[in-house]
């Protein structure tokens, strides 16, 4: 039987992306910003709905137990903040279920890191430095929108007002689905379609695009604030470059509670769905019970910067192997 043993992307390829790596790591290193490894594994996964954490039976000291491929490092690495870490980043190995395609693998390489005392608007410019410093060339100024008034321009909706029929029907329609499979689906789950099938491709065209402004449940481990109308919204930001979400950052949350509270609600939506539970990650939780600073934090997808500085027009073709041929 022949088997496809080769590499997804060239030798030249790989040289590339060590280079640019090594790229990375000057940038921070530049910055005093200094680099952690953590573990894949955890006891607690993701339990984001939109998200489907992969888990493993492992033999330990005290017997069988589940432990979860971390989805990205931000658990752990928010332990080390609240030991006291200062300024970190990791290129890390992350791990999420069904994600295949041109610009997702199962396993990637996540790019995070974290700031003590920074605002949300100091990670913005932090963030289009980085990229900016990455790229061969500068993709142009930095554009900033509102993400409500991003579905006013491309579908004369409100996000935060709009029934959730309208919605469902509209994101039927744009994203080419029956009516009927989404007729259980909820708010953020349409939302979420008519973003990444009608105003994504839209994004950092000819720039850098940041969002903010995003509605208050889909805050996830950010903070959340009122914006100019009165509107709660998650204290987040997304940047975009050629129609792809490059990076996703957060004012960090900090509040044991109300994270704790988030998980339960995330479990609770995945019963009603059908959806396993996950386990929630309870060292996290003794952590920012024991205090953690205040902290802005970005992910970045780093084989999609790599896809984008090199031109490629798939994922897989800046991998040493990805999931196909792994």
């Amino acid at each position: 039987m022949t088997m496809n043993w080769q590499p997804a992307a060239s030798m030249a390829t790989l040289r590339e992306r060590a280079r640019l790596i090594a790229t990375v790591r000057d940038f921070f290193a530049a910055r005093d910003i200094w680099e952690v490894e953590t573990p894949v594994l955890g006891q607690g996964g993701s339990t984001d709905v939109h998200l489907v954490s992969l888990s493993t039976l492992a033999r330990t000291d005290k017997g069988q137990r589940k432990l979860w491929l971390q989805t990205s490092p931000e658990f752990h690495m928010k332990r080390l903040l609240a030991a006291d870490s200062g300024p970190i980043f990791q290129l890390a190995k992350s791990f999420r279920d069904g994600e295949v395609g041109s610009r997702h693998n199962i396993e990637f390489t996540m790019l995070e890191w974290y700031r003590p005392g920074f605002s949300l608007a100091q990670m913005v410019e932090e963030t289009t430095a980085l990229v900016e410093h990455v790229l061969p060339r500068s993709p142009g100024p930095v554009v900033h929108y509102r993400y409500r008034e991003l579905f006013h321009t491309h579908l004369e909706v409100d996000p935060f007002t709009t029934s959730l029929d309208v919605l469902r029907s509209l994101a039927a329609e744009r994203g080419s689905m029956p009516a009927q499979a989404l007729s259980d689906e909820g708010r953020d789950t349409c939302l979420d379609l008519l973003m990444g099938m009608v105003i994504e491709p839209h994004l950092g065209q000819q720039e850098l695009s940041v969002v903010v402004d995003y509605p208050a449940s889909q805050a996830a481990l950010a903070k959340r604030h009122q914006d100019a109308d009165g509107e709660w919204v998650a204290s987040r930001f997304e940047l975009y470059l050629n129609g792809i979400e490059l990076a996703n950052g957060y004012d960090e949350l900090t509040n044991a509670q109300e994270q704790r509270q988030r998980f339960d609600d995330d479990n609770a939506e995945r019963r009603r769905l059908g959806l396993p539970e996950v386990d929630v990650d309870t060292q996290l939780l003794a952590a920012l019970e024991q205090g953690m600073p205040a902290s802005s934090g970005v992910a970045l997808g780093m084989d999609r910067l790599i896809q984008r500085a090199l031109g490629k027009s798939r994922l897989e073709e800046v991998l040493a192997f990805s999931t196909a041929n792994c």
